[in-house]
């Protein structure tokens, strides 16, 4: 069997790392910024942290802020308009996981304009040419969007996430510097976090994992279950987003090469039809399918326990597995993450169109253990 694994060429972390843009800048021979950002990014003086930077430097930059938290068609194709509009030759995406994928699609595009319908990206679209060259700068740590192969769009008019895998858009350089989460409310620090352990534990299990997957996967378990606590209620303890920031990067390096499970092919509908956050939806249901999943993956269920510090000598795989349960469940609980669909508004005739849709995403068929359409919608009715 042959594995394939790809990163960044460059990536730079620690707070204030974004102090390296000019000599990136300069070493790529780029000239001009499109900035692809968000509005509240801007209104809370996030992006000015970067742009400041820009400045200092005499670097010119245009900015692009019409991103949506679940990233839209509409979205990328008015991305790509503004990008040709603004002279622009590299993209600096500076947000969470929807700022960055939507710069991932826009890049694509660009230089594959036979994909300007956006929706036939969705999958393992053949792209011919490397996406303009993208600098990401993380504002969340969760989705590990700057060091991914992968972006999810929201195609409006059909109510679905596509999930688009192409290795000719992952960013030319990663700079995360946990200085720029500072100022991320608890909720979002927590459902992001959260998110980044659905990434560690479903690319830890999935189909596609292999010794070298597992190593990042397993390390960055340990490190959400020591950090993501603090960050939520430490806003501004540099170790603990620091660890956060380093930790779902980690988890995005493995998940990205080796491919995911139902956790997420459940959240993805539950974010196009009902706008749910990505990171809390995937927060409530992991739990209920980490012990669904468990008869078929125990051995991977005691790393877990092991690395979040709840393995006790003796346990049985099937008692550990227990343990990595309810470790995830306490912690989602001490976060402040939401138990229960239906306090997201979900209502039981809500869960066979969610059902269809999960059966169909792509995330779904590397699962650790077969699902069916039926048993995708016990597991939503147990989330319930």
């Amino acid at each position: 069997m042959i594995n394939r694994f790809i990163l960044n060429e460059v990536s730079y972390f620690g707070p204030g790392a974004r102090e390296v843009l000019p000599k990136e800048i300069t070493r790529l021979g780029l000239h001009k910024a499109f900035v692809a950002t968000d509005k509240d990014l801007i209104k809370y003086g996030v992006a000015d942290k970067v742009l400041s930077v820009l400045k200092s430097a005499g670097i010119p930059y245009e900015v692009f802020s019409e991103i949506k938290q679940n990233p839209t068609v509409f979205n990328v194709k008015s991305g790509v308009k503004a990008f040709a509009e603004s002279g622009a030759d590299f993209i600096l995406a500076i947000g969470g996981g929807s700022s960055i994928d939507t710069a991932k699609a826009i890049g694509i595009i660009t230089n594959n304009p036979e994909f300007s319908d956006v929706v036939s990206l969705e999958g393992v679209a053949d792209t011919k040419k490397k996406s303009v060259p993208i600098i990401a700068l993380p504002t969340t740590a969760g989705t590990a969007a700057e060091v991914t192969i992968n972006y999810v769009i929201t195609d409006e008019v059909n109510e679905k996430k596509m999930v688009c895998v192409d290795p000719n858009d992952i960013p030319a350089i990663a700079i995360v510097d946990a200085e720029l989460m500072y100022t991320l409310p608890k909720s979002l620090t927590a459902s992001t976090g959260l998110d980044a352990l659905t990434h560690a534990i479903e690319g830890l299990i999935t189909k596609g994992a292999w010794e070298m997957s597992d190593m990042f996967e397993v390390k960055a378990i340990e490190m959400i279950a020591r950090y993501l606590e603090t960050a939520v209620n430490e806003p501004t303890n540099a170790e603990a987003r620091n660890g956060m920031a380093v930790a779902q990067y980690i988890a995005g390096m493995a998940f990205s090469n080796v491919g995911l499970g139902v956790v997420h092919g459940m959240a993805h509908p539950l974010g196009a039809i009902f706008d749910i956050p990505h990171g809390v939806a995937n927060a409530l249901l992991l739990p209920v399918i980490m012990e669904f999943n468990a008869p078929a993956t125990l051995d991977k269920y005691v790393d877990i326990a092991k690395a979040m510090n709840v393995y006790t000598s003796g346990m049985s795989r099937e008692e550990a597995a227990h343990a990595a349960v309810e470790a995830v469940k306490s912690l989602a609980i001490r976060v402040g993450i939401p138990q229960h669909l239906s306090e997201l508004g979900i209502e039981e005739e809500d869960l066979e169109r969610l059902s269809e849709a999960a059966f169909a995403d792509v995330c779904t068929p590397g699962n650790p253990r077969e699902v069916s359409k039926e048993i995708i919608l016990e597991l939503y009715r147990k989330a319930l």
